[in-house]
């Protein structure tokens, strides 16, 4: 059901940010959409996805500027609803965000989680 995922950073400015992570830090850039989003690799276990924080509510360096995404397997909708039966309560429906479709949840402790299907990555 769940088959990873990643740590998401909202940042200021993308090329700034890539360079941070990839020059100073030593990740490798996964990839870049634009100014949209960027994956860099911290490991083999570990994806931060930088976006852009003038498309979210979520500002830089404030609380709720990171969020964890756990990538889907199987169609989303069916793991929403497995996921709700089991006590999780999404903030809303299922979002069409392009090439992915995302549902958010929080945590036990209010940490923001979301669901994210890949175009054409569901078996």
């Amino acid at each position: 059901m769940i088959t990873g995922g990643n740590a998401t950073v909202f940042v200021t400015n993308m090329d700034r940010a890539v360079d941070f992570y990839t020059n100073v830090l030593g990740m490798k850039l996964r990839m870049r959409a634009a100014d949209h989003w960027a994956e860099v690799e911290a490991g083999p276990d570990l994806v931060i996805g930088l976006h852009p924080d003038t498309t979210s509510p979520m500002k830089a360096g404030t609380s709720g500027s990171i969020q964890i995404g756990l990538t889907v397997s199987d169609p989303i909708d069916d793991v929403v609803a497995t996921l709700v039966k089991r006590g999780v309560a999404f903030g809303g429906p299922v979002v069409d965000d392009g090439p992915v479709r995302l549902a958010f949840f929080k945590d036990l402790d209010g940490n923001v989680l979301y669901l994210v299907e890949l175009a054409g990555a569901t078996t």
